[in-house]
Formats: C-alpha cells, sequence, structure tokens
C-alpha cells in the first residue's frame, strides 16, 4: 500500500516536472525569438520589402519554379538617357555669370602682335551656391503728414499718419515675422531644439534665449494660429473618410501627474481623394477612447485606424472603423524575421506575409490601371475579396496550432480578433488597404521628438499639436512651411475673422505665394 502511494507521488511529481520543461522549452522558444527580432531591428534592413526567395510558397510558385527553355532568347532595349536632367535642376534658380577675361596687356596675337578682340565665350561649369541665414534689423517708421496751409493760416493743423502692420508681438521690439517662422520651421520642420537654435543663432551675433523662443511660439500659437486650427478642424470633420493615429509625448509639468507619466498626441487625417487635405493633431493627457470620440463628436463616416480599441466606441456613433491591413503584414513579416533563413520559405508565418502581400499587389494594379472609386470596389469584390476570405480562413485553422504567445500566435490572433474590421475596405472604392497616411503623417513628430524629447508645460504641449497641424496641412497642399507660416503671421494681425478663410492653404492667392514649384512637390506614396 505504501508502495502505491510512493509510486503514484514520483509519477504525479514526473508529470509536474514534464510540463515544467514544457513550459522552459516554450519560454526559451520565445526569448529566442525576442532576440532575434532585436537583432533584425538592430542590425537589419528597416524596411518590410518582401524578399524574393520567401515569396515562393503561395501566388508566384510557377512563376519562380519554371523553368527558362534553352531556346529562350533574351533581348536588352536600351534605355534612352534623360534630357535636360541637369537643366532641371538650375530651372529657376537665379544665375550670376562670372565672366573670366585676360589682363588687356595679354590681349596680344602671339603671330603678328596685333590687339585681339573678344570673339565668343564658353560656359565651363555651372556651381550651386548657399548664402547662409542673414540677420538684418528692420525699422518700421510711420510717417506723419500736416497741412502747410492750416499751419499758416488756421487754429489747428490736421495731421495724418501712415498705415504701419500690426507686430505679430506686441511690445517684444524683435520677433518679426519671418524671425519666428524661422524658429517654428526649425524646431517642426527640421527637428532643431530650441536649444541648438539658441546656439545657432550666438554663432552669427544676435542672443536668443530658448525660454524666450518657446514663449514666442506659444504666444504665436495661442493668438494667431489657434483660429486658423479651428478652421481646419471644421474642414476636417466636413469629409467623409478620415485616418487616425496617436503616439506619445512626455509632458513635465501637468497638474496632477508625474512627469514621468505619458501623455498623447492624437491626430486626425483627410483621405487621399479628399479635394482639400487637411492634418489636425490634438494633445491629451491620456489614450482614453473618450478623446477621438469628443473630437468627432457628430461624424459619421469611414475611419482608417490601427487595431487599438479606444476607437471601437466610435462605431457606437455610427462611425465605420476600417482597419489597417499593413498592420497585419507588419505582424507576419517580423514573424517570418525571427526564423532562421532555412525555415522561411515553407513557413505558416510565409503564408501570411504572401497573402497580404497579394492584396498590397492587387491595389498597385488597380492603381496603374487608374479606376473609378465604383469600378475599384467592384475589381475588389471580384479578385481582392477571395484572397482575404482565403486568408482568414487559413489564419482561422491555423491559430489553435500555434503557441499564443509567438511571434506567428500574435499574428495570427490578430489577424482573427480584427477580421470584420479588417474586410471593411471593401465597404467603398474610395477606402485604402492601409492607415499608412496617418502613420507618414504623424512620424515627423515622433523624429522631432526624439531629439526635443519632451514638453515642458501643457500649453507648450497644446501649442505644438497645433503648429503640426498648420504645417503638415501646408504640406498636403504644396506649400513651403516657413513661406506659409511667414504669410499667416505677416496676415492675420491685421484682418477681420471673417477674413481668415482666405488664410487657408488652399485659396488661390496662398498658393501663389507659398506654393512648392510642381517639379519639387513630394509624392505620396503608400
Amino acid at each position: 500500500m505504501e508502495k502505491d502511494k510512493l509510486i503514484a507521488e514520483l509519477k504525479a511529481e514526473n508529470t509536474e516536472l514534464k510540463n515544467e520543461i514544457i513550459k522552459l522549452k516554450l519560454l526559451n522558444e520565445y526569448y529566442i525569438e525576442q532576440l532575434r527580432l532585436a537583432q533584425y531591428r538592430r542590425f537589419g534592413a528597416s524596411s518590410e520589402k518582401t524578399e524574393q526567395p520567401q515569396e515562393l510558397g503561395l501566388f508566384n510558385e510557377a512563376e519562380v519554379l519554371a523553368d527558362e527553355t534553352p531556346e529562350t532568347i533574351v533581348t536588352y532595349a536600351r534605355k534612352k538617357k534623360r534630357k535636360g536632367k541637369r537643366e532641371e535642376f538650375y530651372e529657376g534658380l537665379a544665375t550670376e555669370r562670372v565672366v573670366y577675361e585676360l589682363p588687356e596687356s595679354e590681349r596680344v596675337c602671339p603671330d603678328c602682335g596685333k590687339p585681339l578682340h573678344t570673339c565668343g565665350h564658353e560656359v565651363l561649369r555651372r556651381e550651386v551656391e548657399i548664402i547662409p541665414a542673414q540677420v538684418r534689423a528692420v525699422e518700421h517708421v510711420q510717417t506723419v503728414y500736416s497741412c502747410r496751409n492750416c499751419e499758416q493760416n488756421d487754429i489747428s493743423t490736421p495731421m495724418l499718419k501712415s498705415i504701419v502692420p500690426a507686430p505679430v508681438i506686441s511690445g517684444s521690439g524683435i520677433a518679426s515675422p519671418s524671425l519666428l517662422s524661422y524658429i517654428i520651421s526649425n524646431k517642426y520642420v527640421l527637428a532643431l531644439p530650441l536649444y541648438r537654435q539658441e546656439q545657432e543663432l550666438e554663432r552669427i551675433g544676435i542672443h536668443i534665449s530658448r525660454q524666450t523662443m518657446a514663449n514666442w511660439v506659444i504666444y504665436v500659437s495661442a493668438h494667431w494660429l489657434t483660429p486658423i486650427y479651428e478652421l481646419l478642424r471644421s474642414q476636417l470633420l466636413s469629409n467623409d473618410i478620415l485616418h487616425a493615429d496617436e503616439t506619445t509625448l512626455q509632458v513635465i509639468k501637468e497638474k496632477g501627474r508625474k512627469a514621468s507619466q505619458k501623455s498623447y498626441i492624437w491626430m486626425y487625417h483627410t483621405g487621399k481623394d479628399a479635394e482639400k487635405q487637411v492634418a489636425v493633431f490634438e494633445y491629451q493627457q491620456t489614450r482614453d477612447g473618450k478623446h477621438p470620440q469628443k473630437f468627432l463628436t457628430g461624424y459619421g463616416g469611414f475611419l482608417h485606424v490601427d487595431g487599438y480599441a479606444g476607437y471601437n466606441e466610435l462605431e457606437k456613433s455610427g462611425v465605420t472603423l476600417v482597419e489597417c491591413w499593413a498592420h497585419i503584414r507588419r505582424k507576419f513579416d517580423e514573424a517570418l524575421k525571427v526564423l532562421k533563413k532555412q525555415d522561411r520559405v515553407n513557413a505558416a508565418s510565409n503564408t501570411g506575409l504572401n497573402y497580404c502581400n497579394k492584396l498590397f499587389e492587387l491595389e498597385c494594379k488597380f492603381d496603374e490601371e487608374v479606376l473609378t472609386h465604383e469600378e475599384r470596389a467592384n475589381r475588389r469584390e471580384i479578385e481582392s475579396k477571395p484572397v482575404a476570405e482565403a486568408f482568414f480562413a487559413w489564419a482561422e485553422e491555423t491559430q489553435p496550432k500555434t503557441l499564443p504567445k509567438s511571434k506567428l500566435g500574435i499574428a495570427v490572433t490578430y489577424a482573427v480578433n480584427q477580421k470584420a474590421w479588417l474586410m471593411n475596405f471593401l465597404l467603398d472604392g474610395r477606402l485604402e488597404l492601409s492607415n499608412n497616411r496617418a502613420e507618414r503623417t504623424i512620424r515627423p513628430f515622433t523624429v522631432g521628438r526624439k531629439n526635443w524629447l519632451f514638453s515642458f508645460c501643457e500649453k507648450g504641449a497644446t501649442a505644438s499639436a497645433i503648429v503640426y497641424s498648420i504645417i503638415e496641412t501646408a504640406l498636403a497642399n504644396g506649400l513651403v512651411p516657413f513661406m506659409y507660416l511667414n504669410y499667416l503671421l505677416e496676415t492675420l494681425p491685421d484682418i477681420t475673422t471673417s477674413k481668415l478663410p482666405d488664410c487657408l492653404p488652399w485659396n488661390p492667392i496662398v498658393q501663389e505665394i507659398c506654393g512648392i514649384p510642381a517639379k519639387e512637390i513630394p509624392k505620396q506614396g503608400d
């Protein structure tokens, strides 16, 4: 009896130890995956572009494995050299011509000794010359007029004064529209922190402290840019397709919060087909879903998002969420990268990646064919929908066979859980397969954050959100940010509220004054 009890205890202990070993193996695999992914992120290419050998498994196996017949003759078409490339580069640049002459004493014919005359010029080279930032003082002088006749013959003399533009910051004595635009565009376009700008200005003989510059930015944002921001927000919400994203921000001094707590910048962008492109940033203390609900009050269109559950409550107010296939693709790409190279071709993660790649390939094909929105919707129903349905059928079958905490398990589970929202891109031909538009727009903020690290106070965070809104909207409409900011700061102090719409980026006058030459507008590729 005692022997049987001992055997039972030993068996139970053996089973327990085996389970512990299994857990340790799973944990070991998990940490190996994390290590490989960390190494790839540090040393590997950042692009998610799929390498050709990894694409064997699903859609192009026949093409890749097909043998070339010996009779195949390969011909190469000679690519014509593009003409005028250098000429396009210099187009629009002011040109200064430097002509080199021989001294008059040397302009003598070496054969007969008679004087030489100029018979032609040869341009040997053209160079681009950079003139660094120049600083000068501008005095605004008001002219006073009086009547000479009244001075001599009347008791009183009427006097008139010329109109002088109002200052951007009253009583500053230093801050001009161009100086403020220079500081703001340096920080928010070039991600140059104020302390570095302070140092750079010192080198050219101007002392402006970073505290002064920070106060200027907050003042300009609150007094002049906020009305434009509100108009942009109204224009944004008049659309029926939007994109949204959010990212972290550290604010040092927030009432009732520790400096180490994360705050958030939320970003909303119009769809690709909006006639007037708008990007609006908003600062909030948390990532709570109540913030997009409040911002989008009254909105009932489509909203491109990632998989964050904070947006889900918007569906109760009539918003249709369209989730991002690029996020799904990224998870399978990561699941593939944690594998050894020899194991990738036939891996399940490669199958999932190929399904996603096929959907994006179809979108590229539709773009090349220049389809109408209705035609795109029909083609998606015929070509894209079967691929998406096959993907989810595969994912639902694969999910029980994968370890939940493995990279593949996380990717498959995420896909299955987000199926309903991922399929919504089929509802309208204007919708996009990814939320990359929002990610591209919010990226300048994340890049800048790496340099200036944090906002000192809530006012500074709010000012940053407003300025980023102005700048990213300007870029989306083909404007030079510095020129547009300068235009606003020169114009806004002297106009009434009713004239504010004339200052928006799509106004023809604004486009003419602040527009980027057509050849220099960057392509908004996905």
